[in-house]
């Protein structure tokens, strides 16, 4: 990917009011960009220096911190300039414009989304997972997350892709130097136990894709909608999960017409529960509500989990079948008996052949935790007490690519000597999918679509 080495700035912190702001610019050199900023002084590298931020005429704009990073012993590898003021917008805004005011004979230039990280990685400073990992730990919903993104930006994640590249590599010069050297009629598969060497390099693969899936569910979460007729207790299911009244609860039917989003944790993973208008379809439903229920519908199609609420008190209706039908396909539905506190049934989960049911009381609070439970294993979530990499889709792709290409060259392996070529060409297969989540054979458009979606100042 070509480097655009002209230099950037922005503000580097969050949008709104705070008590600090930062104006952050990098470029090859910024002593000019110094000189027009604070004309005769001399700003000592790595060092903080209390000093007025001036317009073009004088006037002070702010007082702060002024710090020089003389590259490449900065974050992004360049000369980096941070002026640490006062965090109001209008002031931030003041202050960048200043910037690139002076800077403008220098080209400077204001900041892409994602560009103050994009060079970091471009210069060597942070492969393209640890970049990724500033994001995720920006982004982080959860503590959990927060820790598995730090994790990952300090590079333990980019250790272990790394580590496997190398098993790999080294495997695959051993197979093709038998193959540049026919002549020598070793027996390669048995001498060099090229057979074992694969194994144990498929074994770390699987732990590393177990931990990396666990991970993800850190950064995702599940997306838990709950459906059902009027008055069956969802968005008293919603309060029950979330430990406070969110939604407003009443014996009235439509009294929830458009969805309501509360995000929790279980075991550190978020969960989005959404709780969506009741379904029915009476003639005398009122427009507003029955808006509210097309849009149950769109939330039910995008839904990693839904949770079909019925009345444990009444039993199943002709109605609640004919929701059961409309359920998008391969999609995991448990059905909540509520109200068990009125029917006498007691606490319990059962899988049946047609579904898992299991039986609560939103309102006395009876089988919360079964539920709880139920959604974490739908999750596929396991307490390993391993350390759990934060990643991401893409990461995810390349490991079950690189898994495949293995499971093909264990294949040719357990062939004989004629099967080497194949063999070898899998693991580069193999390598190449690895190397791509640190970077190193990462398609420029694919890098593009990464850093685009970061904040301006990171």
């Amino acid at each position: 990917m070509k480097l655009d080495t002209s230099p950037i700035a922005a503000i580097a912190t969050a949008p709104g009011r705070g008590g600090i702001g930062v104006v952050r610019a990098s470029g090859k050199s910024l002593g000019a960009l110094i000189d027009a900023l604070f004309p005769g002084v001399k700003l000592a590298p790595r060092h903080a220096t209390y000093i007025s931020f001036k317009a073009a005429n004088g006037d002070v704009i702010d007082q702060g911190l002024a710090l020089h990073f003389k590259g490449p012993h900065s974050y992004t590898g360049e000369d980096v300039l941070e002026l640490q003021g006062h965090g109001g917008p209008v002031v931030l805004q003041m202050l960048l414009a200043r910037v690139l005011e002076a800077g403008s004979a220098l080209g400077l230039r204001l900041a892409e989304p994602g560009e103050f990280t994009r060079r970091a990685f471009l210069n060597d400073k942070l492969d393209l997972a640890q970049a990724e990992a500033v994001a995720d730990l920006i982004d982080a919903s959860t503590e959990a997350a927060a820790k598995s993104a730090s994790q990952s930006l300090s590079g333990v994640f980019s250790q272990v892709v790394h580590k496997l590249v190398d098993q790999t590599t080294n495997l695959r010069m051993l197979v093709e130097a038998t193959l540049d050297f026919p002549e020598e009629e070793i027996d390669f598969l048995e001498k060099s136990n090229a057979r074992g060497q694969l194994a144990t390099i498929v074994d770390s693969l699987e732990n590393v894709f177990r931990q990396a899936a666990q991970g993800a569910l850190l950064r995702e979460g599940l997306n838990v909608v709950l459906v059902g007729q009027p008055n069956v207790g969802k968005s008293s299911l919603l309060n029950a999960l979330a430990g406070a009244d969110v939604a407003i609860v009443t014996p009235i039917a439509g009294t929830t017409r458009d969805k309501v989003t509360e995000t929790i944790q279980i075991e550190g993973i978020p969960l989005n529960i959404i709780d969506t208008a009741g379904i029915r379809t009476d003639e005398g439903i009122d427009v507003v509500e029955r808006i509210g229920i097309e849009r149950t519908w769109g939330e039910v199609g995008k839904a990693d989990v839904i949770l079909h609420l019925l009345d444990a008190s009444r039993g199943p209706s002709a109605a609640d079948e004919e929701i059961v039908a409309a359920f998008p396909e391969g999609v995991p539905v448990v059905r909540i008996w509520n109200k068990i506190d009125l029917s006498g049934h007691q606490p319990s989960i059962d899988v049946a052949q047609d579904a898992v049911h299991l039986y609560l009381s939103a309102n006395a609070h009876l089988g919360i935790d079964l539920l709880r439970t139920e959604l974490l294993r739908i999750a596929g979530w396991q307490q390993t007490g391993e350390s759990l990499y934060l990643a991401r889709e893409r990461h995810l792709i390349a490991l079950r690519a690189a898994r495949e290409h293995l499971d093909m060259a264990s294949q040719h392996a357990a062939q004989d000597d004629q099967s080497l070529d194949l063999f070898a060409e899998e693991l580069r297969l193999a390598q190449e999918q690895l190397s791509s989540i640190t970077g190193q054979f990462t398609p420029d458009d694919l890098l593009g679509v990464i850093f685009s979606r970061f904040c301006i100042g990171k």
